[in-house]
Formats: structure tokens, sequence, C-alpha cells
């Protein structure tokens, strides 16, 4: 029996007429439709970006919390580190602070900013350890409790005595004071720890040959001795700072001794 084709509807040409007609207009519609979405997408997500962008960096430290400074004040420390335009911006600061090298800081060995809330950080300073400094070439070089030289500055700082009297050679930042005698370096440690317990400010302190102490207060020149009983002799002396008041000339506590319950000190005015 035999069959005609054509009476089926399947021709090869009808076939493929209709179907590729449906496909083109059906997926064209599609593909423009999803990419207006994709659009509308990108545009929202890149707006909320530049919002967000402008609210992180209007965002301004407003309070400083400054601790451990002695050297420098409070407003010192924050004039050091905030100085710049955007270093008061929020976002900047915690950038600089995390992955940036700190600012060198004249008798600062380092400093740390913690972040209390997006306006508000505290500023914790580490300063240089310090018990005195010599007269060198027009400038201060500052050496800690090991003799090794800190830093230099043209300037003397309050509460840090010159030590004079010492001998050495040339001196080389960040390296021991070039002295005959390194034994001295805990003597002037102990004394001006001393000092300092007991609240008494020194302007210069002189060794003789004998590491024998000198203290100079203004008018006032008060003679150690030795280092022998040390803690009496400054005790003394900040028991009679009040009689000294005004007065000029030389107070010899080289005779102190520890067994005398009733001393007396002999004070010479200045002609």
């Amino acid at each position: 029996m035999l069959f005609r084709r054509r009476g089926l509807g399947f021709g090869r040409r009808g076939f493929n007429f209709h179907f590729g007609r449906r496909s083109s207009s059906g997926f064209g519609m599609y593909n423009r439709r999803g990419g207006r979405k994709t659009g509308i997408i990108i545009g929202v997500i890149l707006a909320i970006l530049v919002i967000l962008l402008v609210l992180v960096f209007s965002i301004r430290i407003k309070d400083v919390e400054v601790s451990g400074n002695k050297q420098y004040t409070k407003e010192q420390i924050e004039s050091l580190l905030f100085d710049g335009k955007w270093s008061r911006n929020s976002a900047f600061c915690y950038y600089q602070n995390r992955f940036k090298e700190h600012k060198s800081i004249p008798f600062i060995e380092e400093y740390k900013i913690n972040f209390k809330s997006p306006t508000k950080v505290e500023v914790v300073v580490f300063e240089k350890s310090v018990v005195g400094c010599v007269s060198y070439m027009s400038s201060y070089m500052y050496f800690d409790k090991d003799g090794i030289i800190v830093e230099s500055s043209s300037e003397q700082l309050p509460g840090v005595p010159v030590i004079a009297g010492l001998e050495f050679g040339h001196i080389v930042l960040h390296q021991p004071l070039p002295v005959a005698d390194q034994d001295i370096f805990g003597e002037i440690l102990n004394l001006t720890q001393v000092l300092n317990v007991s609240d008494i400010q020194v302007d210069k302190i002189n060794y003789n040959s004998y590491n024998e102490a000198e203290l100079v207060m203004g008018d006032i020149t008060v003679e150690l001795g030795n280092s022998d009983s040390l803690d009496g002799k400054i005790a003394e002396l900040h028991d009679i700072m009040t009689e000294l008041t005004g007065l000029s000339g030389t107070l010899y506590l080289d005779t102190y001794d520890e067994t005398n319950s009733s001393p007396t000190y002999r004070f010479v005015k200045k002609n």
C-alpha cells in the first residue's frame, strides 16, 4: 500500500519554517527583559556602594584620649598624630594605623590607636626610657638606664637632668655612651629614681673624678658626696626643701650619718 507524505503535514519545509519563527520570537523577548533586569540590579548595587562610601568617608574622629604620655601633653600628641587633611577621617585613620608604618616621634618608642567608636579613639603612648642627658655639639643626647643614646634634641626636656662631669668620646645615636666607667650609669639610674620618688626636680647632676654627685637646682647646689646612704640623703633634702626657698648657695649633705637622729647640715650662702 502506498502513502503520500504531504497529507500528514510533516513536510520538511513546513516543519522547519513554523518551528524557526516561534523559537526566534520567544527567545528574543526573554533576552531583552533579562538584560533590563540585570542593568537595574547593577545600578542599585552601585548606588548602594556609592552611598556607603560617602557615609564611611564622611565620619571623622572628634574625641581623642591619650594615655602613657609624660614628655608630651595630650594636645601635643593629638596635633602630632592628626595633622593632615585626612588624618581625622575614621576609615583613613584605621587603614593608616593598621597597615602603614607609624610616625616617628622623638622620645616615643611606639604608640597604639584604639577605636572606641567611629568618632572616638584612645592613643596609648609608650615613651622611651630616659634617665639623663649630656650636652654634645650644641645638642642634648638622651640616654637610658643602660647608657644607650636613645634620642637627640636641641632642647632640654623638663624633668630630665643634664649629667655633667662625664668624660666620653664620639657619640653615636642608639649606641652606648662611651665612658670609661660603665658602672656610673647604675649610679645615675639609682639617683634619678630616688629623686623621682621624692618628687625633687634638678636641673643638673655634676660628677667629679671620684664619682661623687652634686645636684644643681636653680640657685641651690647640693653636695651629696658618694653614693652611700643615698636614700637617706635625698630624704633629708626633701624635708628641708621649704627652708631653702629663696636662698642661693650650697648645701652640704655629704656629711649625712644615718645613725645620727638629730643631724645638722652646713649651708654656705653665695656671695
